[in-house]
């Protein structure tokens, strides 16, 4: 082969090569969408890795100094009268105050939410259903401070002159029904988180009722069944999506910071009533983190309350997780009525 053959059978394999390497196939519109949308959920899981791994490192003073013993301590004393002696700084009340607070928010507003989500999507006309739901998705705007203010000014003045004196007289029985009602306390608190997951819980619950096949509801009609059985169908059509709508709120609820530092008292004690005031990790964090300067060790304890709430929610996440892919599983193929 001569030189001048040698160069064009050269030539003519670099042009191949380029037209395969910027060939229509290789970088369609199509490839190129689900290269990005890849990249995109990568950035999640890095996002995420970064976060845990950030508040480990600025944490790591306060696990190696108090150690697991930072869950379950009582006492929350950054700085001893004895310049000598190390902090004494444990959460077990916070953490309580956290779980208790979301759980008094979850028991009141799930009945609330699933109700009125029903009412919407079974119910009510269109009319009716597009103002009560702008009514209602209005409330999850409403900043958190306002909830807060709020709280003070109208809702602790309402509860301690009608609802705790009434719970009392009836259930007063009950040591966490006992104790002075001064509003400031964990059950004000789970109260006005309640009203806060209200329009999350509902919003999601009414789209899935409302995404329901109308010939689910039309085949259990034609068999003579009720208006509520033809509900019941519904909630047991879309009951992994009101579990996910249910984990939301919750996930809200346990963060929650502005609001619950207003109206829960802050007051660090293992209570023993729900009248008592206490602590959630936000409210904690959100209050003592202006003063968290020295020593060292204070600031790394409130950067491990924070990563205790963030494992926290992600346990929680994961758990609903699981829960909605087994109650799928059960149902998969099932008839629903």
């Amino acid at each position: 082969m001569t030189e001048e053959q040698l160069s064009i059978s050269t030539a003519n394999n670099l042009k191949n090569i380029r037209k395969k390497i910027f060939s229509k196939e290789k970088i369609s519109g199509d490839s190129f969408f689900k290269t990005f949308l890849g990249i995109i959920t990568f950035l999640i899981f890095v996002i995420i890795g970064l976060l845990i791994l950030v508040l480990i490192i600025n944490s790591l003073l306060s696990i190696e100094t108090f150690g697991f013993g930072f869950l379950w301590g009582t006492e929350w004393n950054p700085t001893p009268s004895d310049p000598n002696a190390l902090p004494v700084l444990g959460i077990l009340p916070p953490l309580l105050g956290t779980l208790i607070t979301s759980l008094i928010a979850i028991l009141i507003s799930l009945p609330i939410s699933l109700g009125i989500a029903l009412m919407l999507s079974e119910f009510t006309s269109k009319k009716f259903n597009f103002w009560v739901s702008f009514l209602v998705e209005l409330l999850a705007a409403i900043p958190s401070v306002i909830y807060g203010l709020w709280g003070i000014f109208v809702l602790i003045p309402f509860l301690n002159q009608y609802i705790y004196p009434f719970i009392q007289d009836i259930f007063g029985f009950i040591p966490i029904f006992q104790g002075a009602t001064h509003g400031y306390n964990i059950f004000t608190g789970g109260i006005l988180l309640s009203i806060m997951i209200i329009p999350t819980i509902t919003a999601i619950s009414r789209d899935i009722f409302s995404a329901v096949p109308n010939s689910q509801r039309e085949a259990i009609i034609a068999l003579g069944a009720t208006k509520w059985e033809s509900s019941k169908i519904v909630m047991k059509y879309g009951h992994s999506g009101v579990i996910g709508a249910v984990i939301l709120g919750l996930g809200r609820a346990i963060g929650e910071t502005m609001a619950v530092t207003m109206v829960i008292g802050n007051s660090f004690n293992l209570f023993s009533s729900l009248f008592d005031p206490s602590y959630t990790l936000a409210s904690l964090i959100a209050n003592e983190f202006t003063e968290a300067s020295s020593p060292e060790v204070y600031l790394s304890a409130l950067i491990e309350t924070g990563l205790v709430l963030l494992v926290l929610a992600l346990v929680i996440n994961i758990t609903a997780r699981l829960i909605i892919r087994f109650t799928t599983r059960k149902f998969k193929g099932v008839e629903t009525f």
